[in-house]
């Protein structure tokens, strides 16, 4: 029986245990901080055990030995073993707000300073540079996984994100289409980024305002734009020029960010077209950041 082993990564605070409990609930046996010495070892065990599904989260707890990951994950795909890789990620500011709320103390900070004037604004400090050298350090596995950006969701929307990601089959690969909204910031986990704010707003018809771009009334104002349908047009062509290069290239997932103003009505539309669209011949998912959020 073939080992199908997720390996998840990320920013402290981004969310890890949220993600790790998913898989849980999906019937993932789940190590958390696993230190990464020990990675192939456990695999090894977990196959003489007959275990067919097995989640491990790595942090930045571990650095001095994650430079060691990437040869182990080649390795282990070497003998078999199925390697999905995520990596959760947020943005500085996201990840400061959190540990201010949570009152935690970041892995890489030093011990908490005196309580003296100024003293608040020092730690916002460290912590800040405590998070770019996190980034740094979890460079690498980064690159080589895919991201998922958790800056601006909810932990039921994470969880959900994750459990599609993992439904998709491993061996092809997966065509994610995420609406967003600009308001709220650019989706960090995005490969591609269109933006299509300035093709006709719904919003503007008192009719259309509170429905979204999945409603026919929406749907059938927007084709009737022919800047719209150019612009389906031109994201269609480039999608179809380069998804065999990149599926050559052995990449697992291609995630499409396309943003308007409020993430309800274009971005929206065109997200589900171009799904559709592409479902015919690649694994496609799609997302709305905004309208999951609601």
């Amino acid at each position: 029986m073939t080992l199908e082993a997720v390996l998840i990564t990320g920013m402290s605070g981004s969310g890890k245990s949220v993600a790790l409990r998913a898989l849980e609930d999906a019937g993932y046996y789940c190590v958390d901080n696993l230190p990464p010495e020990l990675l192939l070892s456990f695999i090894a065990l977990e196959q003489r055990n007959t275990a067919n599904r097995v989640a491990i989260a790595m942090d930045v707890r571990s650095a001095t030995s994650l430079p060691q990951v990437p040869a182990q994950l080649r390795e282990l795909r070497s003998q078999g073993v199925v390697i999905r890789s995520l990596f959760l990620d947020a943005t500085t500011d996201t990840l400061v707000r959190r540990f201010s709320e949570t009152r935690r103390r970041h892995p890489l900070s030093s011990g908490r300073g005196p309580e003296v004037p100024g003293a608040a604004h020092d730690q916002q400090h460290a912590l800040v540079d405590a998070i770019e050298l996190e980034r740094e350090l979890l460079a690498d596995l980064r690159e080589h996984a895919h991201v998922i950006d958790t800056s601006v969701i909810r932990p039921s929307q994470l969880q959900a994100h994750v459990k599609s990601l993992l439904s998709a089959p491993v061996s092809q690969l997966t065509l994610v289409f995420e609406s967003f909204a600009f308001k709220r910031g650019i989706p960090v986990d995005a490969d591609y980024v269109f933006d299509v704010r300035m093709l006709p707003n719904p919003h503007y018809e008192p009719a259309l305002r509170h429905l979204t771009g999945k409603d026919e009334a929406v749907a059938a104002f927007l084709r009737q734009h022919a800047d719209v349908d150019q612009m389906y047009r031109h994201i269609e062509h480039f999608l179809n020029h380069w998804l065999e290069p990149l599926a050559r290239d052995h990449r697992s997932y291609v995630t499409v960010a396309i943003g308007c103003t409020g993430g309800q009505h274009r971005s929206v539309f065109l997200v589900e077209r171009l799904a559709a669209a592409f479902a015919e011949r690649w694994i496609t998912l799609r997302r709305h950041r905004e309208l999951d959020a609601d």
